[in-house]
């Protein structure tokens, strides 16, 4: 009896034993099934393209170099413009409206590329993260800072990983300034420059009186989206949008989250204080300037206060200077070295010395160079392999990983208030055209101008100059919602 016993017991544990071994083999990951290089489905991600040419062309590809991304969808409003990324990725479904393409195929990939125009870039975004899709969204992350604080919210409360399109925050050069600031080799840093030679658009124009036929490859009305109705012009599409403030953010939204990503990071800035601004002119006849306020200016000169998190919230001045604009060259800088890379470049001034640095943070230098040969500090942040690059499948491999397992670059919480702080310096760019008649009927006064205008940050305010507020958050077109 008890040897039949034993023997029964037996069976059953060998039934148990190779049940257990049979399910464990089912769920071997494909990965290892497939050999050397394969990768399952379940470690892939599935993206849809919003705005599939320019700038979004080639995100696309930087995403699908990595090897772990499909790109499952196109969307574009232009035909023309996504010819290059139909061909490069024929599986791909194409759609001219998002809102269609995300009603139809949101089950059928698992994040999101938004390349539009600035004025859609919230709207498509927050759509996006509702439905809990990972967004990698270009630069700047809105057009609004009331958009910026919207996205830079949902991120969390979704739970969705995040990255604005701005490279050089992935860069070795960002990383290697922080480790020489942290190393003590300025000292404490009270004066930024950033300087671009951007805008490379026509801007400080009058709208053109003219209008031109709409293209039939192009639905203006989906172009067109949140901002407001408007006869179709000649050149606007597909890249001089930028120098109108319907539509974009001018050189400082262009670039300024190119070039004042590093000193953010170096001197954890976040919500600027004050601002003030200067700008460049447009003269129509003879002491007459030009007054063309949809219009972004030809330049500008826009300097914010912040305090510094890493200097016990000591003041640090930053210096906005577009048009072709540039400080001072530093005394300490050769007379036939290049200041920044030619056009563009950042200078940090600190209480033991200075350094500069080329756009996205690159070729990071002491001055005087004679200094270079000296720096001796050992690398202490993690680099992102392939540099900016790899800023596509840091993101890729990020949403494969999930909310909150790997970190990226320049997700919401660090581009939304970099974002912010860009678009609060086109406050006062944009409340220096402000005019308001003269009781008299005799002319306008611009109470915008010659003042410096100071910030509430948490509250999204400008507290001395309330008709600067209505750029924190524009009235979209009728049928266009920002579902917040």
């Amino acid at each position: 009896m008890n040897k039949e016993k034993k023997s029964g017991s037996s069976r059953r544990d060998f039934v148990k034993t190779t049940a257990l071994a049979a399910a464990g083999f089912m769920i071997v990951p494909r990965h290892v099934l497939g050999g050397k290089g394969f990768i399952a489905p379940s470690d892939r991600l599935v993206i849809a393209g919003v705005g599939a040419g320019g700038k979004g062309a080639s995100d696309l590809t930087g995403f699908a170099s990595g090897g772990k991304a499909d790109i499952g969808f196109l969307c574009d409003v232009d035909d023309r413009r996504a010819a290059g990324s139909v061909k490069n990725f024929p599986k791909a479904k194409y759609y001219k409206d998002w809102r269609e393409m995300f009603d139809k195929e949101s089950k059928h990939f698992d994040a999101v590329s938004v390349s539009t125009p600035d004025h859609n870039h919230a709207i498509t975004t927050l759509a996006a993260m509702q439905l809990k899709k990972h967004v990698y969204v270009q630069k700047p992350l809105t057009h609004d800072i009331y958009e910026a604080r919207i996205l830079t919210e949902a991120a969390v409360r979704y739970k969705v990983v995040t990255q604005m399109g701005n490279q050089g925050a992935s860069s070795d050069g960002s990383r290697k300034l922080m480790e020489w600031y942290n190393a003590g080799l300025i000292g404490d840093v009270h004066t930024v420059y950033c300087w671009t030679d951007r805008p490379v658009w026509p801007q400080g124009i009058a709208w053109p009186a003219t209008k031109s036929d709409i293209p039939k490859e192009l639905n203006w009305d989906l172009w067109l989206g949140t901002a407001p109705q408007t006869d179709y012009i000649d050149k606007l599409v597909p890249f001089n949008w930028r120098g109108w403030w319907d539509y974009g953010t001018g050189a400082l939204g262009d670039m300024g989250c190119h070039l004042v990503d590093a000193p953010f990071r170096v001197l954890g800035l976040k919500y600027p204080t004050d601002v003030e601004c200067s700008v460049g002119s447009v003269y129509v006849d003879q002491f007459k300037r030009g007054y063309f306020p949809e219009s972004c200016p030809p330049s500008s000169h826009v300097i914010m206060t912040f305090n510094s998190a890493k200097q016990n919230n000591a003041e640090v001045k930053m210096h906005w200077m577009d048009g072709g604009i540039q400080p001072a060259r530093p005394q300490e800088l050769g007379p036939d070295e290049i200041f920044g890379d030619g056009g563009n470049g950042v200078l940090f001034i600190g209480t033991k010395g200075k350094m500069l640095c080329d756009t996205y943070g690159k070729n990071p230098r002491l001055l005087p160079a004679s200094r270079n040969a000296e720096i001796n500090v050992p690398a202490t942040l993690a680099r992102v392999p392939g540099q900016e690059a790899g800023h596509y499948t840091q993101w890729v491999d990020a949403a494969i990983a999930g909310y909150g397992k790997q970190e990226v670059s320049s997700d919401f919480s660090i581009a939304g208030p970099l974002t912010e702080a860009l678009l609060m310096g086109n406050l006062a760019i944009r409340g220096f055209d402000v005019r308001k008649a003269n009781a008299s009927g005799n002319g306008f006064t611009y109470p915008g101008r010659y003042k410096k205008l100071l910030w509430d940050g948490p509250n999204m305010k400008i507290t001395n100059f309330d008709e600067a507020n209505q750029f924190v958050k524009r009235e979209y077109r009728k049928g266009w919602t920002l579902g917040a």
